[in-house]
């Protein structure tokens, strides 16, 4: 089975977007920052490397430091599929990060976006 072409697309490419969504709704870059650096584990100095580097959507997840244990609360439809129902790991990664920036430029407070109490 071929991978899906998205996993061959860089982290760089699409993350400008992610930010002009956010701050479309006022929020901010550093928002963004926040939300990959705990799904990932990455600090900001290793995710302003990975952006540099032009790593692949795929490497990024596979090569993240720690992936956060509370990402699976990360639920709900994106694109018309539910995010906890994707079988393939990288997509599912892929839909969450795209879950909890949708939620941040919804306006959804930040305690909530990443699943603290």
């Amino acid at each position: 089975m071929t991978k899906h072409r998205v996993y061959s697309v860089s982290v760089a490419s699409v993350y400008p977007h992610y930010v002009t969504k956010a701050e479309k709704k006022g929020r901010t870059k550093a928002e963004v920052d926040q939300i990959l650096c705990w799904l990932t584990g990455h600090s900001q100095e290793t995710l302003d490397a990975q952006l540099a580097s032009g790593v692949s959507l795929e490497d990024f997840f596979s090569q993240a430091p720690g992936m956060n244990p509370a990402r699976s609360q990360v639920t709900g439809v994106i694109c018309g599929v539910r995010v906890e129902e994707i079988e393939e790991p990288t997509m599912r990664e892929i839909r969450r990060l795209d879950k909890m920036v949708d939620e941040l430029a919804r306006g959804k407070k930040m305690e909530k976006i990443l699943r603290q109490s």
